[in-house]
C-alpha cells in the first residue's frame, strides 16, 4: 500500500486520534518561547513546516536560532543543530552565555568572560561554574545549561560533505534514542553539501530548500534554516526582503513561513532620528522581526525585540513596531 496515498477519511482519523491520544503523543505546534512572534504563528512553529529566518551579517541570525533551539530544548523536546558557521564548543559558550544574561542581568559574564573560562590558559582554578562565580548569573548558568544539555545535539557540519542525507539519518538516529524526532535547525542551508549538484549556486540551493521542506513532511517536524542574503539585501540602511535571498526564488516559495530580521536603526524613517536623535542609539540596539510569510496565519507583521548580542541572546518579550518603516533611508549624523 501506498503510504504516501490516503483517503480524506484516514486524514481525518488520525486528526481525531491524536486529539484522544495520551500526553506522550508529540504535539504539533512547538512554541518559539518569542512573544508576541508565538500569538501571530498561532501557538509557534508547526510541525511539516520549513521556516527560514533570514537577515543582514551580524544581526544574530546564528544566537536567535540557537535560543529557539534552548527553549524548545527546555521544554523537554529534543532538538537537532547543524551548523556550518561554528564548532560545538562555541555554540556551548553562547548558551552559557545566554543562561548567564537571563539569570544575572547586565551584571552577568558576557559571551567574552564566558570564552576565557573555557581556555585551559585561564588564571583561575576549577570547573567552568567555578571559574565564572566571581559574576552573577555565572555559575548559574553552568546549572541551567546541564538541564537540557542532553537534548540538545549538535553537529559540526562542512559545506563537503553535510547533505541532506546525513541531515536525515541524523535526525532519525536522535529519534530511535530520544523516542521523539527532534526541532532541527540548519544554520545555514546554503553551505549544505550537495553531492554531484549542478555548478550553479542556484540551483544547488533549490535541491537543498526543497529537500528541506520534504524532510520536514516526511518526518512530520518544523525545521528552521538561516537563509544568508545577497549583496544588496545586507547593505547598510536597506531593509532586507524576501527578494533579497541569496540564490533561488525556490527559498521564499518553498518555505511555509519566512522570518527577516533587520536593525531597527536601518530601517526605520528618517523623521523618528530628525526629531529625536536620541532614537539613533536606541534603535540600534532593537532588531526589528518581520513575518514575511505565513501559509498558517497572518503576515506583514512586524515586531520588535531587543538585543543582548554580547550576551549572545534577544529578550524574549518583544513587541509591535510603533514607527513607521522604510525599504531604504538616508543616513542621519
Amino acid at each position: 500500500m501506498d503510504l504516501q496515498m490516503q483517503s480524506l477519511s484516514d486524514v481525518l482519523t488520525r486528526a481525531e486520534n491524536r486529539l484522544r491520544g495520551s500526553a506522550h503523543a508529540p504535539a504539533r505546534i512547538w512554541p518559539t518561547g518569542f512573544d508576541p512572534l508565538d500569538h501571530h504563528l498561532m501557538g509557534g512553529f508547526r510541525a511539516g513546516e520549513l521556516i527560514l529566518i533570514a537577515g543582514p551579517q551580524g544581526l544574530g541570525k546564528t544566537t536567535w536560532a540557537l535560543q529557539v533551539g534552548r527553549n524548545i530544548a527546555r521544554d523537554g523536546r529534543p532538538v537537532a543543530y547543524f551548523c556550518f558557521e561554528h564548532d560545538p564548543q562555541s555554540l556551548l559558550e553562547r548558551l552559557v552565555a545566554l543562561e548567564a544574561g537571563e539569570a544575572g542581568g547586565f551584571d552577568a559574564p558576557d559571551l567574552r568572560r564566558i570564552r576565557s573560562a573555557f581556555e585551559p590558559g585561564d588564571h583561575r582554578n576549577g570547573t567552568v561554574g567555578d571559574r565564572l562565580s566571581d559574576k552573577r548569573g555565572g555559575a548559574e548558568a553552568v546549572e541551567r545549561v546541564a538541564v537540557y544539555a542532553d537534548r540538545y545535539h549538535l553537529h559540526r557540519s562542512s559545506g563537503r560533505s553535510t547533505s541532506l542525507d546525513v541531515i536525515r539519518d541524523a535526525v532519525e538516529q536522535i529519534g530511535r534514542d530520544c523516542g521523539q524526532l527532534p526541532f532541527v535547525v540548519v544554520d545555514y542551508l546554503q553551505k549544505a553539501h550537495v553531492p554531484g549538484g549542478p555548478p550553479l549556486e542556484e540551483d544547488r540551493i533549490t535541491i537543498v530548500v526543497e529537500g528541506l521542506k520534504d524532510m520536514a513532511l516526511d518526518l512530520d517536524i518544523p525545521i528552521l534554516a538561516v537563509a544568508a542574503g545577497d549583496k544588496q539585501g545586507i547593505s547598510s540602511g536597506r531593509r532586507m526582503r524576501a527578494a533579497h535571498l541569496r540564490g533561488s526564488s525556490a527559498l521564499a516559495y518553498e518555505a511555509d513561513a519566512l522570518l527577516i530580521l533587520n536593525n531597527k536603526f536601518d530601517v526605520v524613517a528618517r523623521h523618528h532620528l530628525v526629531y529625536d536623535l536620541g532614537n539613533a542609539e536606541r534603535f540600534k540596539s532593537w532588531a526589528v522581526l518581520s513575518i514575511e510569510k505565513n501559509r498558517s496565519g497572518v503576515d506583514k507583521v512586524d515586531m520588535e525585540f531587543r538585543t543582548r548580542l554580547d550576551q549572545s541572546r534577544f529578550e524574549q518579550q518583544g513587541g509591535m513596531v510603533g514607527e513607521q518603516l522604510v525599504d531604504e533611508r538616508l543616513f542621519v549624523d
